[in-house]
């Protein structure tokens, strides 16, 4: 199962980005064996400053055709990691080939994208940076591999 993680904006090279393509990394060599990526960010970038429902044609138009959706949002569903390991292990074994996540701009996802999705997940209450869910994000998808696998990485 290929992921992708959608994203509004440019992630410039910096410490975030050195994380982000670690975990991406690591998730690609352990997730392998399980029928887990590779996985990849696809980046938008509204240069009109248009809103979020130009963000959100960008990012519609980066999903790869029939992929799953599952939006990063604050009104989504809070897992634990097992939990998230145990969702995206479903959605490989029921035959998805393609994941995307999508991560909002600083306005959030328009009301539209969200209610095209097949999944919405919450790292809980607090508003987080999307440059730093992006990082969140790719630690849990490699982090969800590594349990499955039953790496020591995970400690519950």
């Amino acid at each position: 199962m290929r992921i992708q993680i959608c994203a509004v904006g440019r992630l410039r090279a910096g410490p975030e980005k050195t994380l982000i393509d670690d975990y991406l990394t690591r998730f690609d060599r352990t997730g392998r064996s399980l029928g887990l990526g590779p996985a990849r960010v696809i980046e938008v970038e509204d240069k009109k400053n248009a809103g979020m429902g130009a963000e959100a044609q960008l990012l519609r138009k980066a999903l790869p055709k029939g992929a799953m959706l599952c939006t990063l949002d604050e009104r989504g569903k809070l897992l634990s990691s097992p939990e998230f390991s145990n969702k995206l292990a479903g959605w490989r074994d029921t035959g998805c080939q393609d994941l995307a996540f999508v991560i909002g701009g600083a306005d959030g996802i328009d009301a539209s994208l969200r209610a095209e999705a097949d999944f919405s997940i919450s790292f809980g209450k607090m508003v987080w940076p999307h440059m730093m869910v992006r990082l969140m994000l790719a630690e849990q998808i490699y982090r969800a591999a590594t349990i499955q696998s039953g790496s020591p990485y995970h400690r519950s």
